[in-house]
């Protein structure tokens, strides 16, 4: 594994999201002096917060998995996930709603999913439900360490053993086709494939080897913070704080200071110089490349995955709704065909609501309920909508469908609406806050690498760069990171066995 060369005793962070918060904590852990310069006032970056009306909106992520990969962060700097952040597993993880008025709840327990599964399409497909649990545990534990949970320096560190025995479960494969060899039912290969849009790609056109999105929520089961999702970049800022984490909120890096092919410093808005022996970047790729005045050289673009608009939207009543629904709209590969290929809003639209009052009443005014609707949406360069005018119509759109399916009579006494305009804003590309899409050629060595060439010290980290896209896969991109800087610690973390408890 390539590293930094050179002195890194004095490491600055760029960005308090949730990759910049894992960096600084493992790099904290291993002795550095480290310093986070994050733009807004506070940490968070994708995983914000709003408080509206006495609503506590969460403008980021709403669903955490894997778990075990936050607590071994906290853990870098001796500190323990219990002790900053009380996480409710739920149960169940979804409940997943279909255009023919049928209804599944999703639990991650074995014995419990399986008589759903027997109760909701007969018990042939209970039994293809087993089979699918083993094989998403076994492609999981293949996979995981070798090729999400490790820094690779080309295509040919994926020759292995491991690489073989993913190719002989099937990873390579299409998702959907792979699934299919497992269950019949057109409604249950929703629910265990409806994951590869998280990853930018359509379940039909998506590798297999995405099905560990699946394993993550389905067998290792959601979890929810109290305090919403926003409590953890806090509980993370706190925990490195304590072990001497300097942060400075709410200023901006605006240039950075060279030696040759190394980072001395970096300018910041308030003409501030903060010196540093490497320099972890979070920012997105585009935007860390333009800082460092270079262009990555491709061969072919890469390509941004679908943005969302997202409805946040609270009032009174109660309905016997659970925290996360996922309704599902009569089409499906003309949902994917519509957003990915085509450019436009869905005709059908496939939803994911969230309640999160359900779990923290506190997130609400006494006797209010909060929601999230999250619509799938084109990103920009495939649909250039001017989201400042349109947002609100297409968000009364999809609260009207909402109201149909699963929220009769909802008067929502306040509303906050976040468009691929708003991502646009924070720079994001193509105004997701999703990056890049996981296609093969954007996947593992192909995607933005860690180690962007012509510098000596600089390291990237973010959903934009390895491993990817999701809460999981971005705090494992910090401690990424920080090998690149530091090396690998000998003492190896209980990610894989805590995670492999959680299947059983």
């Amino acid at each position: 594994m390539r590293t930094v060369t050179g002195r890194t005793d004095r490491i600055v962070v760029v960005g308090a999201g949730l990759a910049g918060l894992s960096a600084a904590l493992h790099l904290a852990g291993r002795g550095r002096s480290v310093v986070v310069v994050e733009r807004d006032p506070g940490p968070g970056g994708r995983a914000g917060r709003v408080v509206r009306d006495g609503y506590h909106l969460d403008t980021g992520p709403t669903v955490l998995t894997m778990p075990s990969i936050l607590a071994d962060t906290f853990a870098a700097v001796g500190a323990d996930l219990t002790a900053h952040v009380r996480l409710t597993r739920l149960d169940p993880a979804y409940t997943a709603r279909f255009a023919d008025g049928s209804v599944l709840p999703v639990h991650s327990d074995a014995d419990r999913m399986t008589e759903a599964v027997r109760a909701f399409a007969g018990p042939a497909e209970a039994a293809g439900y087993l089979r699918l649990r083993s094989w998403l545990t076994r492609l999981y534990r293949t996979e995981f360490d070798r090729f999400v949970a490790g820094n690779i320096d080309s295509p040919l560190g994926l020759l292995s053993p491991d690489l073989a025995r993913l190719v002989a479960l099937g990873g390579f494969r299409r998702l959907d086709s792979r699934i299919g060899s497992f269950l019949r039912d057109e409604r249950l290969k929703r629910v265990f494939t409806f994951q590869a849009l998280y990853a930018g790609e359509s379940p039909m056109r998506a590798l297999a080897l995405y099905a560990v999105i699946s394993y993550m929520d389905t067998v290792g089961g959601v979890y929810f913070p109290e305090g919403g999702m926003a409590a953890v970049p806090r509980a993370m800022a706190n925990a490195a704080a304590d072990a001497g984490v300097e942060f400075r909120f709410g200023v901006s890096v605006t240039s950075l200071e060279r030696r040759g092919a190394r980072i001395t410093g970096v300018r910041t808005g308030d003409g501030d110089r903060i010196g540093c022996d490497a320099l972890v970047l979070t920012t997105e790729p585009h935007r860390s490349y333009e800082l460092l005045g270079r262009v990555p050289r491709r061969p072919v673009p890469l390509r941004a995955a679908p943005s969302a608009l997202v409805l946040h939207a609270g009032g009174p009543g109660d309905w016997p709704v659970g925290h996360h629904t996922i309704s599902f709209g009569h089409g499906w590969t003309s949902t994917f065909r519509e957003l990915i290929t085509d450019g436009r809003t869905m005709s059908d639209p496939s939803l994911l609501i969230t309640r999160p009052s359900a779990t923290d009443p506190a997130l609400a005014p006494a006797g209010r309920q909060l929601f999230s609707i999250l619509a799938p949406v084109p990103n920009l360069r495939r649909l250039p909508r001017d989201w400042d005018s349109d947002a609100g119509p297409y968000a009364g759109e999809i609260l009207d469908h909402v109201r149909a399916r699963l929220l009769p009579g909802f008067a929502p006494e306040m509303s906050y609406t976040l468009s691929p305009a708003d991502w646009g804003r924070r720079d994001m590309v193509a105004g997701t806050p999703f990056s890049y899409a996981h296609s093969f050629v954007q996947t593992g060595p192909f995607r933005p690498r860690n180690l962007p060439p012509g510098t000596e010290n600089v390291v990237l980290a973010g959903g934009g760069t390895v491993p990817g896209v999701g809460v999981p896969t971005v705090l494992i991109s910090g401690r990424l990171a920080a090998d690149r800087i530091t090396g690998t610690p000998r003492a190896t973390t209980g990610t894989v066995d805590l995670a492999s408890k959680a299947a059983r």
